[in-house]
């Protein structure tokens, strides 16, 4: 049984999956878990401590959180927020008929709102200039060697004590900002992270909390806030602001492959970066809806003919 549990129904309509997966990094992130039946299961750090989730969606129009540890209490109140209760997509326009059809058919996609700058800083860190399976790998190996088992039972065991699903193995936390600090230069090598991205986490780690503040300033104040930190940036400002903000204009500026992907899927072209940002004028305050919105549509961006990213192993330097 929960420590702490709430059921509500949101004011939106919300599909549980895809309103939370943004913040689950790769298949194999320790500290998400989605189960057989449905449940999805989180372990973050709250003010209050660690804490274990379950989110659940147990009819179309209701949602269920379900928490254990210390930060339980604290978890079930902000559950509601996080799920994308503030995300109000009224003043949306989708403006052409690619758009507005995927708007259509995802009428439960909303914006994900953690609050947790730090948490969605140090992953966001890692997926800087290397390819996303190489950033996966080093989130994975660190949070299981630097994180601590997350309160409350394995995902899956309540339901596999209803017959609907098999145990699965139990959640981690990463990994608190002060002892992301200590992590030593060796493993930060083991786990192929190069020296620049890993003083970048250190350095963050000892501003934390004045890092967390940005959570309640407005996007302007928190980007300066936040680019402060050497080796932050814009494109990383932007992610964490998806994540932690639920800023639903927040563009992934300087990504990899992003611009050609709206530059294909809008306007049928390459695009440079200034050509997206540019093109994207006419859904300012929704840019990173619209992004979502054709993600979650299928719809495809560039042909994979071009070169990918390389493969960089900076343990073998």
């Amino acid at each position: 049984m929960a420590e702490h549990s709430r059921t509500w129904t949101p004011r939106h309509p919300t599909d549980l999956a895809q309103t939370i997966g943004p913040i689950r990094r790769g298949p194999g992130d320790p500290t998400f878990r989605r189960v057989a039946d449905g449940s999805i299961w989180r372990a973050t750090r709250t003010a209050s401590g660690p804490a274990t989730v379950r989110y659940a969606q147990p009819a179309g129009d209701v949602l269920r959180a379900d928490a254990w540890g210390p930060g339980a209490a604290e978890a079930v109140a902000e559950a509601a927020v996080v799920l994308g209760e503030g995300d109000d997509p009224s003043g949306f326009d989708p403006r052409i008929a690619l758009i507005d059809e995927a708007h259509r058919r995802n009428p439960g996609l909303r914006l994900v709102r953690t609050g947790r700058v730090f948490e969605a800083l140090v992953p966001t860190i890692l997926e800087q200039k290397v390819i996303t399976l190489q950033a996966h790998d080093a989130w994975r190996f660190l949070v299981h060697r630097f994180g601590e088992d997350a309160p409350g039972p394995a995902p899956g065991a309540l339901a596999a004590a209803g017959g609907l699903a098999a145990p699965g193995r139990r959640l981690k936390v990463a990994p608190t900002a002060e002892q992301w600090a200590r992590v030593p230069s060796w493993e930060w090598h083991r786990a192929g992270v190069d020296p620049q991205r890993s003083r970048t986490i250190v350095n963050a780690a000892r501003y934390a909390s004045r890092l967390e503040e940005a959570s309640s300033m407005s996007p302007t104040d928190a980007a300066a806030r936040l680019m402060l930190m050497p080796g932050v940036g814009v494109w990383t400002v932007a992610e964490v602001a998806q994540r932690a903000f639920g800023d639903p204009d927040a563009l992934a500026v300087g990504d990899y492959h992003l611009s050609n992907y709206l530059g294909h899927a809008l306007w049928g072209r390459d695009m440079t970066d200034d050509e997206m940002v540019e093109a994207m004028i006419p859904w300012a305050g929704h840019r990173q809806r619209v992004v979502r919105l054709l993600a979650a549509a299928g719809v495809a961006g560039r042909p994979r003919r071009g070169p990918r990213m390389p493969f960089i192993d900076h343990r073998a330097r």
